[in-house]
């Protein structure tokens, strides 16, 4: 081996707690950039119903930008894989910028319905060009092992910047600022988030692959092809249920809060801010512990079990003992649980190593189902079933999914046990052989 493929080798097992280095000003990246993306979130559904929309064109304008957002993730990866990774994430970060620039000068300054669903919509396709872009250079720069707890930091940075920061900064500026001033002010953390992107030393080997373009370009019909592979399928399948609760929970627990059990909108947002806090930690454990005893053992047993149970326990808790601090302990729970999916990835990246870019899209394909399925199956069932209905059909899926996994094998070299005793029994089995 040469001295420069001795120091790549070197660079790429240098890490911090699990936290690649060479990849750490893009990690930084993305909790900027998140941020900026997130502040929206917090505010703009009463903004707009505020500005005089109803409630129906204000769903609309949503519906719309999930729609953008999951066909963008699905592509992302594919896109990334042909023109590189570092490019797909400026692509995305100019896109961003210009969209929302349009969404406020055009739209809201203005009122208008049409351009405001039109350029809102379409900045929906930039964050996944620049966020899971990251996922394809972690890919890239990490070795097998140590992708699973660098994803469990990638996924750490986004919790921090969409879920705490996206929504903590907003509730100090709005009263200074105002909305429309609140929205301005995300343009900062996106600039911020898009600049060190592009000093970052990190990039992917499609950045400077020597491949035809043609040739590159066949790696899209891979994200389709994929799923003949029936465990690329389960994995997908999992990946949907994963996130049902996350998702759908943020639709039907302020009304059982709130109306039911006579909560504050203020205590509801609170105990939803400690579910975020929780996952800044255990998207990063669940990653590192995987390696140790089993991406697939993490996902089956503490993954989809954890979260049939805390499921149904951010139910029943609060009504047993109606109290701010039960609701705190069922935010935890469903913290604890909910990161143990972070696997999904590294899974499928072993399924189909040649098409590590295909595998990412077709993940983020699920991810973008989850976020559609999770509030649709709360309005279709809660009119028939209520809120507790709703609660047991995702408590169900998450049953269904660990049946599911027992389906779903993956390449163990990946994953190889670091417990001593387990290494010594294999070991002896090798020698005996």
């Amino acid at each position: 081996m040469s001295a420069p493929e001795v120091l790549a080798a070197d660079e790429r097992q240098q890490t911090i707690l699990a936290l690649p280095v060479k990849l750490l000003v893009g990690y930084v990246a993305i909790a900027f950039f998140m941020t900026g993306d997130g502040f929206d979130l917090a505010f703009l559904s009463k903004y707009l119903y505020d500005l005089g929309f109803s409630g129906a064109e204000t769903s609309v304008v949503f519906s719309l930008y999930g729609l953008t957002a999951a066909l963008s993730a699905w592509m992302t990866g594919v896109i990334a894989e042909v023109i590189g990774a570092k490019r797909t994430m400026f692509i995305g970060f100019v896109l961003w910028v210009i969209f929302h620039l349009l969404f406020l000068t055009v739209g809201i300054e203005r009122l208008n319905y049409q351009a405001i669903l039109a350029f809102y919509g379409l900045r929906g396709m930039a964050y996944p060009l620049f966020l899971y872009s990251f996922v394809v250079i972690i890919v890239s720069n990490v070795k097998g092992t140590q992708v699973s707890p660098a994803l469990g930091w990638f996924w750490t940075v986004y919790s921090i910047g969409i879920g705490v920061l996206g929504a903590l900064i907003p509730s100090f500026t709005i009263d200074v600022l105002g909305p429309k001033g609140t929205l301005y002010l995300a343009l900062g953390f996106i600039v911020v988030g898009g600049i060190l992107a592009m000093v970052s030393r990190a990039d992917s080997s499609k950045e400077h692959s020597s491949e035809p373009m043609l040739q590159r370009l066949g790696e899209i019909k891979y994200s389709v092809l994929l799923f003949r592979n029936p465990h690329v399928l389960y994995a997908c399948i999992i990946r949907v249920i994963n996130t049902l609760s996350l998702f759908g929970f943020a639709v039907i627990m302020p009304l059982m809060f709130v109306e039911e059990l006579n909560f504050t909108t203020a205590q509801w947002l609170q105990v939803w801010a400690v579910f975020f806090a929780v996952t800044v930690f255990t998207n990063v454990a669940w990653g590192i512990i995987g390696e140790y005893i089993g991406w697939i053992v993490v996902i089956r047993y503490f993954g989809c079990l954890g979260m049939c149970a805390s499921t149904l326990l951010f139910y029943y808790l609060p009504h047993l003992i109606p109290s701010i601090y039960i609701g705190y302990l069922c935010a935890v729970l469903l913290g604890i649980f909910v990161a143990c999916f972070v696997q999904i990835t590294p899974i499928l990246t072993s399924l189909e190593p040649e098409h590590k870019g295909a595998c990412i899209s077709v993940y983020n394909l699920s991810a973008g189902l989850s976020n559609f399925l999770a509030p649709a199956i709360a309005t279709v069932a809660m009119p028939w079933f209520g809120i507790k209905g709703v609660v047991f059909i995702y408590a169900g899926l998450y049953f269904g999914a660990f049946l599911l996994s027992f389906l779903l094998k993956c390449n163990h070299e990946s994953f190889a046990p670091k417990n001593p005793l387990t290494a010594l029994r294999a070991a002896k089995v090798a020698k005996a052989a």
